[in-house]
């Protein structure tokens, strides 16, 4: 890792408020990829804490919240499929799909800088042959590249999410979009923009209801968002518009003329 400030920071103290690595860790992610697995959760914990890509008081839920989480992800993806991860951040969903998935060839797309440094160093330090990291926006790669599924993981509303990740969804593609209790309303909400820009309707899907059942993690809830018209889709796509009154923010009066 590059020399800074994190190199007076004692990596112990920080591993310290790492948990144990939970039994269900071997159900969701196969044998020979539990030592990456592993490693990853120590590179958050230390490294990604100091540069503040999570915040301390995620470490003592590294597994559950974060590595388990997106690794359910994982089976609802296609065999050898081109994924480009959104909004990356610390590699949360892309990292953990490329750890889990080693057919998948994952892109990971972050505009900020010290976040796309710590993912080069994080693919490298790993041995990931199959990550490519991209500093940039989506819309930067719009009419560019297209893949076979699109991840986002917190980052915006669905529909801004959509505007952003859709033209990077390739005609058989899907976008997959982890959400919380809020998918259904988000649904909802983004009708409207999602059927503007080409979509089928959305559907919400629950992936890890069997390992659920114990309790041992709670179940993910993903929107899949997929073209209604696969042949109807031009590539390459462009950069396009959400319907005037959907995109997120709020509206200006119009000024009165005096």
């Amino acid at each position: 890792m590059s020399p800074g400030p994190q190199d007076r920071v004692d990596p112990g103290v920080l591993r310290a408020a790492l948990p144990a690595p939970p039994a269900v860790l071997a159900e969701v992610f196969s044998a020979d990829r539990l030592d990456l697995v592993l490693a990853y959760a120590d590179l958050l914990a230390t490294d990604g804490v100091v540069r503040g890509l999570i915040g301390p008081r995620e470490t003592p839920r590294l597994w559950e919240r974060h590595l388990i989480n997106c690794g359910l992800l994982a089976a609802a993806l296609p065999a050898d499929a081109t994924v480009a991860d959104v909004g990356s951040g610390a590699g949360l969903p892309g990292l953990v799909l490329a750890i889990a998935r080693p057919d998948l060839r994952v892109t990971l797309i972050e505009p900020l800088l010290r976040r796309t440094t710590f993912l080069e160093e994080a693919v490298e330090r790993l041995g990931l042959d199959n990550v490519t990291v991209v500093r940039g926006r989506a819309d930067a790669l719009h009419g560019v590249a297209t893949y076979d599924v699109v991840t986002a993981r917190a980052v915006a509303a669905l529909d801004k999410l959509a505007t952003w990740c859709m033209p990077l969804v390739a005609p058989d593609g899907a976008l997959l979009a982890m959400k919380g209790t809020s998918a259904l309303a988000e649904v909802a909400e983004a009708a409207k923009t999602t059927r503007c820009l080409g979509c089928a309707p959305a559907v919400v899907e629950e992936l890890g209801a069997e390992l659920a059942a114990d309790g041992a993690v709670e179940p993910i809830r993903i929107v899949r968002l997929s073209w209604a018209d696969p042949a109807r889709v031009s590539l390459p796509l462009r950069a396009q518009r959400a319907p005037r009154g959907a995109r997120g923010g709020s509206s200006r009066r119009k000024r009165r003329k005096s």
